[in-house]
């Protein structure tokens, strides 16, 4: 079952270069971004897994794009040497290949429940008022992830369950304080 994978590879990927997780948070189902502090920011990168036959067994093409160093031409776009100074490619690199394959494995002994915890403490949505593509689901509060990695999202008093590949999901604007 690779239900939760990619939040799976969200959580490594943010534990290896945010050990403290202070600044990088995870945008359900596949984003990695860099916090602001008030529950948004601007996406830093993605995960992108594909499944492929293999004789007869089926595998996952794990990939991870992250940015890491801005040379100036996209001043928009988050990096890791926002909030690692020394950051270089190759340091980053070191530090998530190793995490990541070590992930891979809890995963597949454990599933997503072994990251679930963390992905809870990194999550962007959780709390936040969201729009979705899902019609059985327009809009709603977000209220984490469920054990098998879906987005659970709270409308008119009903919790919804969005998986991967049905829907994408933006923080609706923040509402002021009446």
């Amino acid at each position: 079952d690779w239900s939760g994978l990619s939040l799976a590879v969200g959580v490594a990927v943010a534990r290896a270069v945010d050990p403290s997780g202070q600044h990088v948070r995870l945008k359900w189902p596949n984003d990695l971004w860099l916090s602001d502090g008030n529950g948004s920011g601007r996406k830093l990168g993605g995960v992108l897994i594909e499944a492929i036959a293999v004789g007869s067994q089926r595998v996952a093409v794990v990939g991870v794009g992250l940015n890491v160093m801005n040379q100036g031409q996209l001043p928009a776009i988050a990096t890791v040497g926002e909030f690692a100074a020394d950051a270089t490619p190759a340091g980053v690199l070191a530090e998530v290949g190793p995490a990541l394959a070590q992930a891979l494995r809890d995963f597949e002994a454990e599933g997503f429940a072994a990251f679930a915890g963390e992905f809870a403490r990194r999550d962007l949505l959780a709390g936040a008022n969201l729009t979705t593509t899902d019609p059985t689901c327009p809009e709603g509060l977000g209220e984490g992830v469920a054990a098998d990695g879906a987005l659970l999202v709270q409308r008119h008093g009903v919790q919804h369950r969005i998986v991967s590949g049905e829907v994408s999901v933006r923080p609706a604007p923040r509402r002021a304080a009446p």
